[in-house]
């Protein structure tokens, strides 16, 4: 265990569980928001490039901005600095209200008009700094939850993000048909305001931040020097670091063509219903993880449900049968918060505390840029190329043993090749020296076992 390692306080896991449900409400209320806009630009336009490019924009921005948030983290003690990420990120949405109120709802929908794209971006910018809170999230597992317990603490926080995507998958669609833009960012913003009031309430015992000379402190407000030091010293972390960007790299290939392969499926209101079903794996695979572990290698852990998650892609669109496609999405949802927290854990214990804001937002910056960079890339392949080739004579014939007859076996394929891909990597991996490195790293840094 690194020796900057902090001291945890007597009730370190009290005032963790406080902080997880004021993160769930900063988090549901913000994604509440983001949802709502995306929503009700494209009931309002049908404009499905408008959303593709918001959606892809943010992944883009927090790519672009986790490096300086990690520099932050590690800068300034992590109360104060998710108390001015939620402050500011309240002053923008209340601004973009303003905005919206003063325009108008009819002006703010026509994008031949800038107003659109000035109310997007404004949401877009609070919403990114939010995302600061979540790197915070990570080091104060380290500061308030005992090693022993990490995983279980990072498997509760992957309850608390597949709760988000659930809660505001449902209730944005409910305040936009029923409420409107203008309700649902009233609603959003008052809850933004009682999670940021909440925070303040809040006591965190923690360190003193102490600035030496050295590799421990950070240099300039974009430390990348100092966060790929960091992660160089731990033996066999950028490998993991870089494994988890290359999954993501596949994970882009579900996220482009989930919905689209559903919606061939059943109509939107099943779907609908179907993913938010769905989504309940997410929260299901956390609670696992928080009451189980990851058992005494997290690496290995990762590597085998990756695999797991690369045969479920395999699997779940050889036939077109709904309740085939909402079973494997289910159980694919279930194992990411797993793989999530168990790269979380290992960083943890082998990169010392004062340094852990910046490796984290080392790695959220490659690896929340890969899965948009597929998503991009594969939707012009799939609708240019594959799809139409499926739905040749030729293609059909060639493929109908393995993925069957439909209108869909183009995005089926994509599936399968993607999934193979993922076991092929995940497979290769555990070949590799620099996974034996890491075990072996991760092993040397825990505590004594009397702590």
């Amino acid at each position: 265990m690194s020796e900057d390692a902090p001291t945890i306080p007597g009730n370190g896991i009290r005032t963790f569980v406080a902080l997880l449900v004021n993160t769930a409400v900063a988090n549901v209320s913000t994604s509440f928001m983001w949802f709502g806009l995306t929503f009700w630009i494209y009931i309002e336009t049908r404009n499905v490039l408008s959303t593709a490019l918001i959606g892809a924009a943010l992944m883009l921005f927090v790519a672009l901005t986790s490096m300086f948030f990690g520099t932050l983290v590690d800068r300034y003690r992590k109360k104060p600095v998710m108390a001015w990420g939620t402050g500011i990120a309240l002053v923008i949405f209340v601004a973009d209200a303003v905005f919206f109120f003063a325009v108008g709802a009819d002006a703010i929908a026509d994008l031949s008009r800038p107003w659109f794209w000035i109310f997007a971006v404004v949401m877009l910018a609070g919403a990114v700094i939010e995302q600061l809170r979540s790197i915070a999230m990570s080091t104060a597992v380290t500061l308030l939850v005992p090693d022993a317990r990490h995983a279980n603490a990072n498997g509760a926080v992957g309850a608390v993000e597949g709760l988000s995507m659930l809660v505001t998958s449902v209730l944005s669609g409910l305040a936009i048909g029923f409420l409107g833009m203008g309700w649902t960012l009233v609603i959003g913003i008052s809850a933004v305001a009682i999670a940021f009031c909440h925070l303040l309430l809040l006591r965190i015992d923690e360190p003193r931040i102490v600035r030496t000379e050295g590799d421990a402190a950070p240099t300039g407000w974009v430390d990348l020097r100092g966060g790929w030091r960091a992660v160089r010293a731990a033996d066999g972390l950028l490998f993991l670091i870089f494994f988890s960007m290359l999954n993501n790299f596949i994970g882009g290939v579900y996220m482009a063509l989930m919905d689209p392969y559903g919606l061939d499926l059943m109509n939107v209101q099943t779907w609908g219903v179907a993913f938010a079903l769905a989504s309940t794996g997410f929260i299901v695979g956390g609670v696992i993880v928080s009451r189980t572990g990851l058992g005494r290698n997290p690496t290995r852990t990762m590597l085998m449900l990756a695999m797991a998650m690369g045969v479920l892609g395999m699997v779940f669109t050889l036939r077109e049968w709904a309740w085939l496609y909402v079973a494997g999405t289910w159980l694919y949802m279930a194992l990411i918060p797993a793989v999530e927290a168990a790269e979380q854990t290992v960083i943890q214990r082998v990169v010392p505390y004062r340094q852990q804001g910046r490796v984290f937002g080392f790695a959220r910056m490659f690896e929340a840029a890969a899965a948009p960079v597929t998503s991009l890339m594969i939707g012009p392949l799939a609708e240019f190329l594959v799809i139409p080739y499926m739905r040749t004579d030729a293609g059909q014939a060639k493929w109908a043993w393995l993925l069957g007859e439909g209108d869909s076996r183009g995005i089926a394929l994509i599936f399968v090749v993607g999934g193979f891909l993922a076991v092929v990597l995940a497979l290769g991996a555990m070949l590799m020296p620099q996974y034996r490195s890491i075990v072996r790293q991760y092993a040397r840094a825990a505590p004594p076992a009397h702590s």
